[in-house]
């Protein structure tokens, strides 16, 4: 849907763009991922109960609702360092397969499947939302889902911490200097120079303030995790094993307190959700507090930075948000400028020179896939609307023609 090797191909398929994107299911997909995590959120949030994830067969789904919620109750996960190390607990340390879900070996495509996207994807939906609630941009999301399939990175190249370890300390990998090192995704400044680096910080962002020294001083209950141990030693059963009998103790009670009741009040659960949903659309929002996505209808988009960035047709030529932050960044440039000539003459000191030329002069001819798509080839627009393409027989020079002009000036009337 997202490939297109010519514009006679892209405006082919334009005509019925909508119904062919509806039939990926790819949007209901994320809509229903937000919802589950808006179910968990209302669990924790208003009814203060514990939520257990279980899949049958995996936990790349579990992966995926955890993280969100994660994103939308805590405002440090809306940071560049907090969501860094969300990825890290959750996916990297916590054993995603990245090599069979991304099939880097391309040995077969049974276990592949595009799961970390679909979390990109839920993300990019809540920035697009409520771009002051995070400190990062949908340019960030995108370079990430990039660094994906990069091979040179070993954070999503591997299936777990041990394969990566076994293969990192391999024969095949010493050099003259020593053990082969992996590079790690964070650092950014493999890929990109400090003025490209720019792009992936939201300058809308409205940090959370500080408090007070006054307010620091008062009382703070810390968090105490009840781990299920034993208060003397005990002879666990060689057969199972001390952790599944504590956790089969634990299944035990969980299922006559907490599932047991959902389980009886099953159409509760929709009522109460929505409830829950209008409630808090209803209010102000809280770019520090709980963020809770909108799912309705088209408040579901397609992540067109990602996807569309190498369609030239489908850019907006000097528009688009990218253009709006190209801006924003030449003026706090400018502004940082302007406050060290102030520093400068307020401290009488010899400095550099702190004339700085602003980052992106031509920000007004940059478009709305900026900057990963560079208009290479110039579009060709049909010189009918496309709603009657397939009425006409002669669609396939249409499309190839160019607009005409014609002088109506000397028409008789």
């Amino acid at each position: 849907l997202f490939f297109t090797d010519s514009s006679t191909e892209f405006w082919a398929s334009d005509v019925k763009w909508f119904s062919l994107l509806e039939s990926t299911n790819w949007l209901e997909i994320i809509r229903r991922v937000l919802k589950k995590a808006i179910e968990v959120a209302e669990c924790l949030e208003r009814q203060h109960t514990n939520v257990l994830l279980i899949e049958e067969s995996a936990t790349d789904l579990c992966c995926v609702i955890s993280s969100l919620v994660q994103v939308m109750m805590d405002s440090y996960s809306r940071t560049k360092s907090g969501f860094q190390s969300l990825i890290q607990k959750e996916w990297v340390i916590g054993g995603h397969g990245f090599l069979d879900r991304c099939n880097h070996l391309h040995r077969s495509g049974k276990e592949e499947a595009p799961v970390f996207l679909l979390l990109l994807n839920c993300v990019w939906q809540l920035v697009q939302q409520y771009p002051p609630a995070f400190e990062f941009t949908e340019t960030y999301l995108t370079v990430l889902s990039d660094s994906l399939y990069v091979p040179i990175f070993s954070t999503f190249f591997f299936n777990s911490q041990h394969q990566k370890d076994t293969n990192s300390s391999g024969e095949g990998f010493e050099t003259q200097s020593g053990p082969f090192r992996f590079l790690t995704v964070w650092d950014w400044s493999v890929q990109f120079d400090p003025k490209a680096q720019a792009f992936l910080n939201n300058p809308l962002y409205a940090e959370k303030p500080k408090p007070d020294r006054s307010q620091r001083k008062t009382a703070r209950f810390k968090h105490q995790r009840q781990l299920s141990l034993p208060l003397t030693q005990t002879k666990s059963s060689p057969k199972r094993g001390f952790f599944r009998e504590e956790t089969d103790h634990l299944i035990k009670n969980l299922l006559g307190k907490r599932i047991g009741k959902f389980i009886n009040s099953s159409e509760e659960l929709p009522n109460t959700f929505r409830e829950f949903y209008d409630s808090w659309h209803s209010k102000p929002v809280d770019y520090h507090g709980l963020l809770l996505p909108c799912i309705d209808g088209p408040e579901i988009k397609v992540w067109a930075q990602r996807y569309l960035r190498w369609i030239p047709e489908a850019q907006l030529h000097g528009g688009g948000t990218i253009a709006t932050a190209a801006k924003i960044l030449d003026l706090m440039e400018e502004v940082q400028s302007l406050q060290l000539k102030m520093d400068e003459e307020h401290s009488q000191a010899v400095s550099g020179d702190v004339h700085a030329a602003p980052m992106l002069r031509n920000s007004a001819r940059l478009s709305s896939l900026f900057p990963f798509a560079l208009l290479q080839r110039q579009s060709i627009k049909p010189a009918l609307p496309t709603s009657t393409w397939k009425d006409l027989e002669v669609e396939d020079d249409l499309v190839k023609r160019d607009d005409e002009f014609v002088d109506l000036s000397n028409d008789v009337i």
